[in-house]
C-alpha cells in the first residue's frame, strides 16, 4: 500500500499509511499449515489520531467499535475466516470501511409524535371494556 486514499464515502476518504497490518498465526483448525503460516490479518488504525475523520463520525466510530477500542482509541479488526493472508486482508479492510461507513452516517433525530384523538378514544374504550369485565368479577351472590 503505497500513499493511496481508501473512499469510503464520496466525501470521506482514509489514507493508506493510517492503516497498520501485522499478520500473526490464525487459532482453530488449519491442518499441517496451522503453525507455520501467519495467515490471519490484525488491521489497526488509529480512530482518535485520524486526520481524515470529521469529530462526529470519529464520535460514532468510537462507539460503534465498541471491544475492539483499545483504551487509546485505536480501532483493532482481526480477519481469520481465510486461508490465505491475501483473502483475510480484504476481508479485514472491507470490515474496516463498512464500519467507517455506519458510522458516517448521522443517525435521523426522532421527532414525537402524538397520538391521534381516535387512537386515544379506543385506548379508554378499551380501559372502560376491561374495568366492566373486572368489576363482574369479586362480588358473591350472597353478599347484596
Amino acid at each position: 500500500m503505497a500513499g493511496g486514499m481508501i473512499r469510503i464515502a464520496p466525501d470521506l476518504a482514509i489514507a493508506d499509511e493510517e492503516i497498520a497490518e501485522s499478520f500473526v498465526r490464525a487459532s482453530g483448525p488449519g491442518g499441517q499449515n496451522v503453525n507455520k503460516l501467519a495467515t490471519a490479518v490484525q488491521l489497526r488504525f488509529d480512530v482518535r489520531r485520524s486526520p481524515s475523520l470529521p469529530e462526529e463520525v470519529r464520535a460514532r466510530l468510537e462507539k460503534l467499535a465498541g471491544r475492539r477500542l483499545t483504551a487509546d482509541g485505536v480501532l483493532v479488526i482481526t480477519a481469520q475466516r481465510h486461508r490465505t493472508q491475501q483473502r483475510n486482508r480484504q476481508d479485514a479492510l472491507e470490515r474496516l470501511i463498512a464500519l467507517i461507513r455506519q458510522a458516517a452516517v448521522a443517525p435521523k433525530p426522532r421527532r414525537p409524535t402524538r397520538p391521534t384523538a381516535a387512537a386515544r378514544r379506543r385506548r379508554v374504550e378499551a380501559k372502560k371494556r376491561r374495568a366492566a369485565i373486572k368489576a363482574l368479577r369479586g362480588t358473591s351472590p350472597t353478599e347484596d
